[in-house]
């Protein structure tokens, strides 16, 4: 049983920062690849201990963006932001690099699109301004975040999809994503053979999704969304 792992950078990261917790890069990292061999576990039956019957990690494919190198003016504090010297910036750097040393992992890395890069109100102060609870005086520099789009990551994503299940690599194709993109490649897994198992951290999917996967499997339950009374 040969098994791929694919994981969303983007997703996985943000899901492990709020369930999980703040973690240094390396932390993070050893986190991440100590979680994706617990995946080669779950379906290995033991009581057929054998050669054949053991799991065997063909590679870690990770996906994800290097942070941009660019200054970008905040509307709040009314000067541009070099974004080299923010603790992003340099946590993200580390975070890549300690995962080029593990092995098994093959980075794919796509691109953010640094020419669209702005700061925007968050959500949540956005609707407390529509509804008057706040006004523009009572903005704060932590009302702001930095808005990128990710480019080429989920092309990457099918395409590794596309090449394991064509040239029969790997047996079982385990995706750690929360989204919908990956349907049409799911599809083409599956019909040529491969095993597909989307890992969601607990995170909620769409109902019309589980006729695409041959499973749906997290691994820790630390990343279960608490339900508050």
């Amino acid at each position: 049983m040969r098994i791929a792992i694919l994981v969303d950078g983007g997703f996985y990261r943000k899901r492990a920062e709020t369930k999980l917790g703040p973690k240094k890069p390396s932390e993070r990292a050893k986190e991440l690849n100590d979680y994706c061999y617990r995946h080669l576990v779950k379906f290995y039956d033991k009581s057929k201990d054998n050669d054949e019957n053991k799991p065997d990690l063909y590679r870690i494919f990770y996906y994800d963006c290097p942070p941009i190198d660019k200054k970008v003016y905040h509307p709040y504090l009314k000067t541009q932001i070099d974004l080299t010297k923010t603790d992003l910036y340099i946590w993200m750097t580390s975070f890549l690099n300690e995962l080029k040393r593990m092995r098994k992992f093959a980075l794919r890395l796509g691109k953010l699109a640094d020419s669209q890069a702005h700061y925007t109100l968050r959500y949540e102060t956005l609707r407390k301004l529509c509804d008057k609870t706040i006004s523009f005086n009572d903005l704060k520099e932590e009302d702001f975040e930095l808005s990128i789009d990710q480019k080429g990551v989920d092309m990457k994503i099918g395409i590794d999809i596309a090449s394991l299940a064509y040239k029969k690599q790997v047996d079982r194709i385990v995706l750690i994503a929360g989204d919908s993109d990956f349907v049409p490649a799911a599809k083409l897994a599956r019909r040529e053979g491969i095993d597909f198992i989307l890992d969601p951290l607990f995170a909620p999917i769409k109902p019309d999704l589980f006729e695409h996967i041959d499973g749906l499997y997290t691994c820790d339950s630390s990343f279960r969304d608490v339900k508050t009374k």
